[in-house]
């Protein structure tokens, strides 16, 4: 053979892979299997649709998922809580549906450990074999929060593993809610449109990046007809052809995301407004809230105030209960608003303008004082006063301090000389430090250990517990008004006496309130009952033992048996010539803010009426006030 015919050879052969390769490239596009029915359930038995639920979400996923499968597609089913199933029976089923949840850490719900349990274990086993659901076809669809950051959908993602391995075929892949990303419900429905698809015997392409749809073949089809006109980006190396090739995917305009990559999304959703909403909260702009208190109502008609007014010397009528942030970092066991609030560990939202804030607050709050006009009690000297907010607690929900403008938020109000009472749940160290001075400034001390705080608080950080003791070392820092606040939940934290008592020398607050937890009815998310509220009489125990605990630098200075709550106090600082003086002169307060200079909690303290002392008869009830007590009518047994 000459050396010019083994040349051409040689390039006749170059061109032959090269043009063989494009081709398989463009087929590889469309698809490297072809197209296949996948057919409907040949065994008469039902398919199973199991729901794998912690707070009652997937559940609720899991019915309206069979309601489109039975009731509108004719595709029998049957509705399975993995806790009645024997995990053993798996090998006879022919069609399996998972709806399954992320709990924390991970970790499956309650209702479906031994499930998944015995999945884990079985796939592991060598004597199953990867045959064993060989004849089941399968679809998994998880919900979760991508707050959570690796177990995002977890549990999920690891029963599509096990049930592969197990030989099992899947569907369609693994979908992914995600509870706190606003997108769960167009994701489960895409994803069940999918579903239903495959099992009415819908044309589905397989290639080794998963699967791809009969609605979507159209599309893709198009793509790969699309030559480019000077699409330089279309051009194809022969050496990438295998699979490493440009992509084809679309640039993202943000502009066109709705905000979603810019920090620019609505924080409240449309389904969490209804929720919150139905609570009674009424939602300012985009991520702000404002509600009225039962003890603003309560004052108003010369009823009695709350707790504060007992401490503090705040004037319940005239307090204006908001937040600048509906979202919070922790999913609390007694969250008042059962988590239909927004949840980050940082700000991703769009952001109201500070004065908008607190002019809208303020308009929504008059408006809901003007409703109680004509209610029995409430005369025109309080409405009006009502009508005149001179105090506002930045506690309401979510986590205040994670609004980016908070200082801007705490000046407007105080020019208005509107005194601030803000709570922070002790996970953002660096926005307290970052704080200018407020009224009085809360720290959520919900527990004294790391165990029980992350029961408790279930924090989304993973790093919570030094987050939280950062904060109380930044609260030592303050120069204004600091306070422990302390909820207890009996059976949880209140045996903890001797580890709250060192959680004193990081912060050296000012006051350490100590509640009773409210009980805000039964929720999925929640497993406190009236059996985790403690009487005031326990309250009073447990303050009595964390006063002796800090050998006299704390006494008990005050009460408000209504609210089952106790005040602890700095004796040097506040108990001045055998009185305590816990309340606030709020006008010295707003003087001392309009010079500019610093300023410490004792320049601005006022003495405690003896009514609001720790023992006193009246039991932190205001005498000027009128006791109320409804008459309750139980109805006798037959």
């Amino acid at each position: 053979m000459t050396p010019s015919s083994l040349s051409t050879r040689l390039t006749l052969f170059a061109l032959l892979s090269a043009t063989t390769f494009y081709f398989l490239y463009k087929s590889r596009r469309r698809c490297l299997k072809p197209l296949k029915h996948l057919p409907l359930n040949p065994n008469p038995r039902p398919g199973k649709l199991f729901f794998l639920t912690q707070t009652g979400t997937s559940k609720a996923l899991a019915q309206r998922l069979l309601d489109l499968l039975s009731s509108k597609n004719n595709i029998p089913f049957d509705l399975v809580d993995p806790h009645t199933y024997e995990p053993e029976d798996l090998p006879k089923e022919s069609l399996i549906i998972i709806i399954a949840s992320t709990w924390e850490d991970g970790n499956p719900p309650q209702n479906s450990k031994f499930f998944v349990n015995w999945l884990a274990d079985i796939s592991t086993d060598f004597r199953a074999g990867n045959l064993l659901l060989s004849d089941c076809k399968f679809a998994v669809f998880g919900v979760g929060s991508r707050l959570y950051g690796d177990t995002f959908n977890a549990v999920a993602r690891d029963l599509g593993k096990r049930l592969r391995g197990l030989g099992a075929t899947e569907m369609v892949p693994v979908g992914e809610g995600d509870v706190d990303g606003g997108e769960l419900e167009s994701v489960f429905e895409g994803w069940s449109e999918k579903v239903v698809t495959v099992l009415k015997g819908g044309l589905v392409m397989e290639n080794e990046n998963g699967i791809v749809y009969e609605s979507d073949v159209e599309s893709l089809e198009s793509d790969d007809d699309d030559d480019g006109e000077g699409g330089g980006e279309d051009i194809v190396d022969l050496e990438d052809i295998a699979g490493k090739g440009p992509s084809r995917k679309k640039s993202v305009n943000v502009a066109e995301t709705n905000g979603k990559l810019d920090g620019k999304r609505e924080m409240v959703t449309p389904v969490i407004r209804a929720n919150l909403e139905k609570q009674g909260y009424k939602i300012i702009g985009s991520h702000r809230g404002v509600k009225i208190c039962r003890w603003t109502k309560s004052q108003l008609r010369g009823r009695g105030g709350c707790y504060k007014h007992s401490f503090y010397g705040i004037e319940s009528h005239r307090c204006m209960e908001a937040t600048p942030s509906l979202a919070c970092a922790n999913k609390c066991v007694f969250c008042w608003r059962h988590h239909t609030n927004p949840v980050g560990k940082s700000w991703q939202w769009k952001m109201d303008d500070p004065l908008e804030i607190v002019n809208t607050a303020i308009d929504l709050h008059t408006k809901m004082i003007k409703q109680t006009k004509g209610v029995p009690g409430v005369t025109q000297e309080r409405l009006m006063e009502g009508l005149s907010p001179q105090h506002c607690a930045l506690s309401l929900v979510g986590e205040p301090i994670m609004y980016p403008e908070i200082n801007a938020l705490v000046d407007e109000l105080h020019r208005r000389r509107i005194s601030t009472f803000l709570v922070t749940n002790a996970q953002f160290p660096e926005k307290i430090k970052m704080l200018k001075p407020v009224t009085q400034l809360y720290v959520s001390v919900d527990a004294a250990t790391k165990d029980s705080l992350k029961a408790i608080d279930r924090p989304l950080f993973g790093d919570f517990w030094e987050r939280f003791i950062d904060s109380l070392k930044a609260l030592k820092e303050k120069h204004q008004r600091t306070v422990y606040r302390l909820t207890l939940v009996k059976g949880w934290n209140t045996e903890d006496v001797d580890a709250y008592s060192k959680l004193f020398v990081l912060g050296k607050p000012d006051f350490v309130e100590i509640k009773g937890v409210t009980y805000c009815g039964s929720s999925a998310t929640s497993k406190l009952t009236m059996e985790n509220v403690p009487w005031h009489s326990d309250v009073r125990a447990f303050s009595e033992a964390l006063a002796l605990k800090s050998a006299g630098e704390y006494e008990v200075a005050c009460e408000h048996a209504h609210s089952c709550c106790v005040l602890l106090a700095k004796t040097e600082k506040f108990k001045v010539n055998g009185q305590w003086h816990t309340w606030i002169d709020y006008e010295k307060f707003h003087d001392l803010v309009a010079l500019g200079r610093p300023f410490d909690s004792e320049d601005y303290m006022a003495l405690t009426p003896s009514w609001a002392v720790y023992g006193a008869e009246e039991g932190g009830f205001d005498p000027d006030q009128s006791r109320y007590k409804k008459e309750r009518h139980h109805k006798s047994k037959r």
